[in-house]
């Protein structure tokens, strides 16, 4: 790496170039009978792990918001409480 050179990750951007190094390579190990075979199970594979981390994400978004609610409601059932206090007292 050079100066200014910002570090790559593994997958991180690939462009145009390495797509196309990446199919030509894939064209030759597997075959144009088996390469279209290939590309559909990727693309499954790849929405059935889109679908389950997006289901992960909203299970865990429903978990902080109940967290929230809990939290609120905690505080208002302890402010009732205190003006309850006050009202006996008075």
């Amino acid at each position: 790496m050079q100066n200014g050179e910002t570090p790559r990750t593994m997958i991180g951007n690939i462009g145009f170039p390495e797509m196309i190094a990446i199919l030509a390579l894939a064209l030759l190990i597997f075959g144009p009978k088996k390469l279209p075979e290939i590309g559909r199970s990727i693309g499954k594979a790849l929405r059935e792990f889109r679908k389950t981390s997006d289901e992960i994400k909203d299970k865990i978004d429903e978990e902080i918001h109940a967290s929230e609610f809990k939290d609120i409601k905690e505080e208002l059932e302890k402010d009732l409480d205190q003006d309850e206090e006050g009202k006996k007292v008075s």
